[in-house]
Formats: structure tokens, sequence, C-alpha cells
């Protein structure tokens, strides 16, 4: 599986401690530099910086070749990056949070999951306590509805 992934679900899964689940279920990651420079960028949390300066064997940067494509104007730097790079490498999976920017990759047929869908995966096969983590996430900045924090917990029988 070819998996490329945003900056969001890797900050996120960062914080929470959550990181290693994206080897587990998806082996190698690619990431486009622009989502490396977020993640080391001054104003990313320490956590986040520390964890990329030394990033693991299973996470790969690449940069990418495509030109810019004016119809990704509207999103961020990392997100267009991101679904270019997946375009350029025909990823299986793109791993974006951003609503604008998930409209947009699916718009070009691209297959995406969010931190909520880890989280699902990973819960789903055993490899999380979803309850807990789900609590790790609330005391973040992510946003979730409580509607979808409960229809997560109930899909997975842990509440």
């Amino acid at each position: 599986m070819l998996v490329v992934s945003d900056t969001s679900p890797i900050c996120y899964l960062i914080l929470i401690e959550q990181i290693d689940l994206l080897p587990q279920l998806y082996g190698q990651i690619f990431i486009p530099d622009v989502v490396r420079d977020e993640l080391a960028d001054q104003d990313a949390p320490d956590l986040v910086r520390a964890w990329i300066s030394s990033s693991p064997e299973w996470l790969m940067t690449l940069t990418v070749t495509h030109p810019f494509d004016p119809a990704l104007m509207e999103l961020d730097r990392g997100e267009q990056a991101a679904i270019l790079l997946a375009e350029e490498l025909e990823a299986t999976l793109i791993l974006m949070d951003e609503r604008k920017g998930r409209l947009l990759a699916r718009s070009r047929g691209l297959k995406i999951t969010g931190l909520i869908g880890i989280l699902d995966d990973a819960a789903s096969m055993g490899l999380i306590d979803l309850p807990n983590t789900i609590a790790k996430l609330q005391t973040t900045n992510f946003h979730i509805s409580s509607r979808l924090i409960q229809a997560l917990l109930d899909k997975n029988n842990q509440d």
C-alpha cells in the first residue's frame, strides 16, 4: 500500500502518542518536503518538532516534481503538496483531515482517510484503547464533534 500524508494526521498522532499506528497500519508513509517543513516549523509543538528531527525509517520525505496546480490554490502548501505527491506516486491512500483538502483530493480520484479513520481502523484491529485515545485527542486542539466521537465509540463497542 502506497500512502501519502499531510501534516495534520502525523502531528496529532504524535501528540496523542499513537504515531506508531502508521507503520502498523500502512507500512511506509510518504510525505512531501513541505509537510516535513511544517512539522519542523517553530510554531509546531515541541514534541512534533523533536519527532520530525529524528524521524523513523518508515517515513520517507520526497520533493514534489509535479508543477503547481492552480486548482489547489485555496489549500495550504502542505495540503497542495500532499495531493500532488499522491497523484505523482499514484498513491493508494492519502491521509488528510482538512475538509477543503479532502473534498479536492476526492474530486481528483484520491482515496482519503483522516485521523479519525486511522483511529477507527486501529481500534477495529485491537491496536488501541479507543476511549483512552479519544480522551487524549480531546486534550489537543483537534476539532471533532461529540456526535462523531459517540458514533465511533458505538461502532467499536467500546463505550
